[in-house]
């Protein structure tokens, strides 16, 4: 009778609940600005190559589909960890560099930090990214990864990115 109660409970506050409550939390949207389909240059305007940032499951998850120039791919799964108000970016490539950062909104933009692991050395490193929205339009994005030996943040890479052209 208790567990017929309790579920019944839960049917009624699920039956309460928004149906995608992601589109009515602004909290889902604060990487909203990175959405679209992007050409990605380097600092010098070398192309480094073309990026897919969507919005799916109603808001509440961000998906990246990377295809470098040198021929590497990747993707990665972003979304707000509600229980925790930190953002996460969970990151796979060809090239066997796993990604997993998390983080928030700052002064500077969207600032996710934690570790890279490469597969092919068996080497996981402290690292960091931060996206920036410019204001003609562009994102920075804007990757470190840190060398313990000299105790420096060094670049790992740095792009901005370009919304394509309307086909």
């Amino acid at each position: 009778m208790i567990l017929a109660l309790a579920a019944a409970g839960t049917v009624r506050a699920q039956a309460q609940a928004p149906q995608y409550p992601c589109e009515q939390n602004e909290r889902f949207a604060e990487f909203d600005f990175w959405i679209g389909d992007w050409e990605v240059h380097g600092p010098k305007g070398k192309l480094a190559g073309s990026n897919s940032i969507m919005s799916r499951e109603h808001g509440c998850v961000l998906t990246e589909s990377w295809t470098g120039a040198s021929g590497v791919t990747g993707m990665s799964i972003n979304y707000l960890d509600h229980a925790t108000g930190e953002w996460v970016q969970v990151w796979n490539d060809s090239s066997g560099s796993q990604i997993n950062i998390r983080g928030g909104l700052t002064d500077d933009g969207m600032l996710l930090v934690g570790t890279i692991h490469y597969v092919a050395s068996n080497q996981t490193v402290p690292f960091r990214g931060l996206w920036t929205q410019l204001d003609d339009g562009r994102v920075r994005q804007f990757f470190e990864q840190y060398d313990a030996e000299n105790d420096a943040w060094n670049t790992w890479f740095e792009g901005f990115y370009t919304r394509k052209a309307a086909e």
